[in-house]
């Protein structure tokens, strides 16, 4: 398994690198406030792995936080066979020690 992923991560890098390399030329980005002149390659390699953290930064801190939260208080309630257990010593405790003397 651990291989198939070293070479899925080297053929991505190759695709990004033949990439870039064919989209090399400098194309000036605007932003309102700056002027960025950067290869077109890097460009839209840099938007898509910006969106790709967005999207994921996303999903954190929109599901997964409150899933463990959700998971965390599954956690403190007690079960229903801890519930009995309780029951049971309350109930025991209030029996009288000696039931022929009252």
């Amino acid at each position: 398994m651990r291989l198939i992923w070293i070479l899925l991560i080297f053929v991505f890098a190759a695709v990004g690198a033949l990439f870039g390399a064919l989209n090399g030329e400098a194309v000036a980005y605007d932003f309102y406030f700056a002027t960025l002149k950067a290869p077109k390659g890097a460009m839209l390699i840099a938007a898509i792995l910006l969106g790709w953290l967005l999207g994921g930064a996303v999903v954190y801190f929109g599901l997964v936080l409150r899933l463990r939260r959700r998971l965390r208080a599954q956690m403190r309630k007690p079960t229903m066979s801890e519930q009995t257990a309780v029951a049971t010593d309350i109930a025991a405790a209030q029996l009288p020690m000696d039931p022929g003397r009252h």
